[in-house]
């Protein structure tokens, strides 16, 4: 392997990835924009805060939903993927993904619940 062939990137040139990747600096775009109007709208960076801490439960119940619609996304590719593949490593790959995820979320929350007590 020479040292250039490290550098090339042939699954960007994939479709797929380009679009993904196309698709996370819209959503990084769309949330600095909302963020900076926000602080605009109610006057400043510490009333900001304020007006996300008085609004931080309508923000949990925004996460809830998220969360409901990636799991329930999940179960559909899950099903799909075991007609597929039903083997043992299959399942035990998914099982290791499905424990890392609820580690993450909990994890997640639990900074939340920390930094608002």
């Amino acid at each position: 392997m020479s040292r250039m062939t490290w550098r090339r990137l042939p699954w960007l040139s994939n479709r797929r990835v380009g679009v993904g990747l196309l698709f996370t600096l819209l959503v990084v775009a769309v949330a600095t924009v909302v963020n900076i109007a926000g602080i605009h709208v109610v006057g400043g960076l510490d009333d900001w805060q304020h007006w996300m801490q008085a609004h931080a439960g309508h923000f949990f119940v925004w996460r809830l939903c998220l969360y409901w619609a990636t799991a329930y996304g999940w179960w559909w590719m899950r099903r799909r993927l075991l007609r597929r593949e039903s083997s043992r490593e299959t399942h035990q790959r998914l099982l290791r993904t499905e424990i890392a995820a609820v580690i993450a979320v909990v994890a997640l929350e639990a900074g939340q619940a920390l930094r608002h007590g």
